[in-house]
């Protein structure tokens, strides 16, 4: 058809005319092959995105910035901030652990009541080197006891307290008409056998509350003195040269002296006080109480719970207020010190404060005082009192549970008392 047309036009317009519509057709064929192949490749490429329409030339082009990433900011605050808030926390808790690392030290001590100190004291020779040691030590510091000591004298009955090692007392209880004696604890020998001798008696038996050593160190060489003693005692407490076992109720006969065992576990487990029952003489009982209860203190809970000690102290509680107290230490101006702080307000413990400081500047013995008194200002029997409990703290106050609630009041009491202790 091109050659057709193009002779047609060499044979009516010439040849400049020819040569012009020659390239029109050569151009059209040009055109025409580019939109062939445009039209292959747009088949070729249909899966892919179709191009945007070219823009009006009167719209002007401004190409669109890239927006910035909101969880970049996140990202980079928690990378900060949580190290920072483990540190702030890290640094927050020391802080608070502070308070808390003197009473650690007072839990360490009851901790090692079934291993390492206390276990070599309790179950090795080692404690008996120790207290070997002790006995030499106090015999050369004090060749007439710590403390000067007054008997008392009832109706037949006379109870004589000894004063021993450091800061110990054994007892003897006379009945001054058969002239027998019993001894209690009697931790150095040498100090209760010169007092069995100026006294004139006869030692038939030997009440021990317990196995330490500064209670029941002496019991081997009096009941080999005294072929006849009798070494008295709890059979779950492994007190050395036991010859009669007591369970709790049990009564001692010697002459006038009756004489009853209660069990009061939590010192030891075998801890055992002993009531002098002042009927037959007609004077007020007396309650020996080992390390179960001091002058306005009570003993450390080595071998037992807080709720153990509270039983035992609770045995006590029931006995009458004319009851007189004969401990195993003097330790009255320390533990009235004590009860000062967590009651400063009592004035009955105030009192009895003053009258302590006299007697200890001239080294006179603190004992007896009466459960009557003790009631007034040992803090480790007040557990009930609502001052007390508001005093140590929120949480310790009345409960359901009225006996765990005291618990735990005496066993912060314990720890307290550790660290006044300790400064």
């Amino acid at each position: 058809m091109a050659a057709v047309v193009a002779a047609t036009a060499l044979k009516g317009r010439g040849a400049r005319n020819a040569r012009v519509l020659r390239g029109i057709l050569s151009g059209a064929t040009a055109n025409k092959a580019q939109n062939r192949t445009r039209a292959l490749q747009s088949h070729s490429s249909s899966e892919c995105k179709e191009e945007p329409e070219p823009l009006s030339p009167e719209l002007e082009y401004i190409p669109r910035k890239r927006g910035k990433n909101p969880m970049k900011a996140v990202e980079l605050a928690w990378a900060i901030g949580f190290p920072c808030g483990i540190l702030l926390f890290i640094l927050t808790k020391r802080e608070v652990d502070k308070d808390r690392l003197k009473q650690m030290k007072a839990r360490q001590n009851m901790r090692a009541s079934n291993t390492g100190e206390y276990s070599l004291y309790t179950r090795t020779w080692l404690g008996y080197l120790f207290y070997r040691q002790q006995l030499r030590r106090a015999r050369n510091r004090y060749p007439k006891g710590h403390s000067r000591t007054q008997p008392r004298l009832f109706n037949g009955v006379k109870v004589l307290p000894i004063p021993v090692l450091s800061d110990n007392y054994s007892y003897l209880i006379i009945d001054t008409q058969a002239r027998l004696a019993v001894a209690v604890d009697p931790s150095d020998p040498q100090a209760v056998q010169a007092s069995i001798e100026k006294e004139g008696v006869t030692l038939v038996a030997i009440l021990c509350t317990h196995k330490h050593w500064d209670h029941s160190g002496g019991n081997r060489d009096l009941s080999r003195r005294h072929q006849e003693c009798r070494v008295y005692g709890s059979p779950e407490d492994g007190i050395p040269y036991l010859t009669h076992p007591l369970c709790h109720q049990d009564v001692v006969s010697v002459g006038r002296l009756q004489i009853r065992a209660l069990a009061t576990p939590g010192h030891t487990q075998g801890h055992l006080v002993y009531l002098l029952d002042g009927e037959p003489y007609k004077g007020p009982s007396c309650l020996f109480s080992g390390d179960l209860l001091f002058l306005s203190g009570c003993g450390r809970t080595f071998e037992g719970t807080a709720e153990t000690m509270l039983s035992s102290l609770d045995t006590v509680l029931g006995l009458g207020d004319d009851t007189l107290l004969w401990p195993g230490h003097e330790y009255a101006e320390e533990n009235l010190g004590f009860a000062g702080v967590v009651e400063p307000e009592n004035l009955a413990r105030e009192r009895k404060l003053q009258w302590v400081q006299r007697q200890r500047m001239e080294r006179k013995g603190t004992c007896p005082s009466t459960l009557g008194e003790e009631r007034s200002y040992n803090p480790f029997l007040r557990t009930h009192c609502l001052v007390l409990q508001e005093a140590l703290g929120p949480g310790l106050g009345p409960s359901e549970d009225d006996g765990y609630s005291r618990a735990q009041l005496l066993e912060k009491l314990r720890r307290l008392k550790d660290l006044h202790k300790s400064k």
